[in-house]
């Protein structure tokens, strides 16, 4: 078959497909969106990011901040500057999924090569599957204890039950694929919203402002520790999904837009949540270690009895739209390192993988969890410098991506780019180095360079120091090291989409 021929097949499918109720399968993989295909706006992009982060567990970090022995105001100061900032690296990371309407780990390619792009997303995957079978995990869990308080039972049928309903719903919306992801995440965010805004209201007779006055100040140090280690818990983890929800945007799409949307859909439940956390958590010593250790458990403590059940809806529906996210995007990084299978298969796969990790610690194990965390933060200083160098590709890169040579490794953008690893792994090895990690005993060789900043008893040694360092080193190391290869991509490339689509070249 010709190219034309294939592209007045897809041009034919994209009619068909528009045509469908919007809710049908999603049959797109890797491939690029067509024209005919793109869809929405910028502010679209609000309802999945604020959904995605409206998990009650935010407020855990407000109780943690404090633990950085500084006051009340200067941990407030410092955790919205750590979301927003974290987020905002989201949003420019966005803006790549409209240049090339195409899933982020297709699109940093161009970055580290067409075959070398296989790396990252192998981590990729990796990650995005280990969060979603923790917070599939956890909001199972969280259902079963909300089911025990409210009287409607225990033990073993009731996890089965509340296993059946999260991994179940996450299955289903990660099969139909970006259209049901977006209209359930715009549901999710107005019924969360609401329910939240009462809980704080319920809740606000906890609050002793007296003794948030008294909380002394802390030191810079301290508070830069403070920052950093919100930046890590937030933004930074959702940067390697970023242009998988912008893809479908049309090329028109304002960039500031798509930046602002992303950055404070994401952040606002965040700032709040974690604000909420800190007044609680200031109040008294009793009140921050319960929401610091099980911030599920000491909210529905200081509740009515009939708000058990909104309140529930909040915690799970928090935790799902996340796992939600997670489970789309696992499927595309799969897809994305070679593995010639539809999307639906992808995502059966993912859902397979994350049914059997939540059965396992839900009801055979409960120590696994713990040490899989840290194996994950692990993860997040090879993803925390690549995230540094797909920014600096977005920022520098004035041109919209060559879709056509993002498939094939004797393009433009070639096989393997040698200087893009050589930054990954020097700001791996440092970026280990710089941080602790006691989830298992496997783990505790990490933290290696913290000798030079008082060692690993240390106030930086909580902070995540290791993860900002790597993402810095990525970003300067993309700007100084592959700021020419970038120039050189596009210099013959016109500034925006013109003449065929190649969403046909895909692999």
């Amino acid at each position: 078959m010709s190219k034309s021929q294939v592209g007045e097949s897809k041009t034919q499918q994209a009619t068909d497909s528009s045509s469908q109720h919007s809710l049908s399968i999603e049959e797109q993989g890797i491939d690029t969106i067509s024209e005919s295909e793109r869809k929405g706006t910028p502010v679209s992009l609000f309802w999945p990011w604020f959904a995605a982060n409206i998990s009650v567990f935010a407020m855990s970090y407000g109780a943690w901040a404090l633990g950085f022995a500084i006051s009340f105001w200067q941990a407030t100061l410092m955790t919205i500057i750590g979301v927003i900032v974290s987020f905002l690296l989201v949003g420019v990371i966005s803006i790549a999924g409209k240049r090339g309407n195409a899933p982020t780990m297709v699109l940093t390619r161009a970055t580290f090569g067409v075959r070398g792009a296989n790396i990252p997303a192998v981590l990729s995957w990796i990650a995005t599957l280990g969060w979603e079978i923790s917070l599939a995990i956890t909001a199972v869990l969280a259902m079963a204890t909300a089911a025990e308080k409210i009287g409607w039972g225990s033990g073993t049928s009731v996890k089965i039950v509340s296993t059946i309903i999260v991994v179940g719903l996450i299955v289903i919306v990660g099969i139909y694929g970006y259209d049901l992801i977006m209209k359930c995440q715009q549901v999710i965010t107005i019924v969360t919203g609401i329910i939240t805004l009462g809980f704080f209201v319920l809740g606000w007779g906890h609050i002793n402002f007296a003794a948030i006055g008294q909380i002394p100040n802390g030191s810079l140090p301290a508070m830069l520790g403070c920052c950093f280690f919100v930046m890590t818990g937030f933004g930074i983890g959702w940067v390697n999904v970023a242009a998988d929800y912008s893809r479908y945007l049309p090329r028109k799409s304002s960039n500031s837009g798509i930046v602002f949307w992303t950055t404070f859909g994401a952040s606002i439940a965040n700032v709040f949540l974690i604000f909420y956390g800190l007044l609680l958590a200031a109040s008294n010593m009793e009140l921050a270690q319960n929401v610091g250790n099980d911030p599920i458990g000491a909210i529905a403590a200081i509740l009515p009895a009939w708000y058990l059940i909104p309140y529930t809806i909040v915690a799970v529906l928090g935790l799902m739209s996340g796992a939600i996210m997670d489970n789309y995007s696992n499927g595309l990084a799969l897809l994305s390192f070679g593995i010639r299978i539809p999307r639906t298969v992808a995502a059966i796969i993912t859902a397979v993988l994350t049914t059997l990790g939540v059965v396992y610690v839900t009801f055979f194990s409960d120590t696994f969890i713990g040490p899989f965390q840290g194996f994950l933060t692990t993860l997040g200083v090879p993803m925390a410098v690549w995230a540094g160098m797909f920014t600096t590709d977005v920022l520098v890169r004035k041109k919209d991506y060559c879709t056509e040579d993002l498939y094939k490794p004797e393009g433009r953008y070639g096989a393997w780019n040698v200087k893009a690893f050589a930054i990954l792994c020097v700001g791996t090895i440092v970026g280990w180095g710089l941080v602790v990690n006691f989830a298992a005993k496997w783990l505790t060789w990490q933290g290696y360079l913290l000798w030079l900043v008082g060692g690993k008893s240390s106030s930086w040694a909580g902070a995540n120091l290791g993860v900002i360092v790597a993402l810095l080193i990525g970003l300067i190391g993309s700007l100084i090291f592959q700021r020419k290869d970038i120039a050189e991509q596009e210099a013959d490339l016109p500034t925006s989409e013109v003449g065929l689509q190649t969403s046909e070249i895909a692999e």
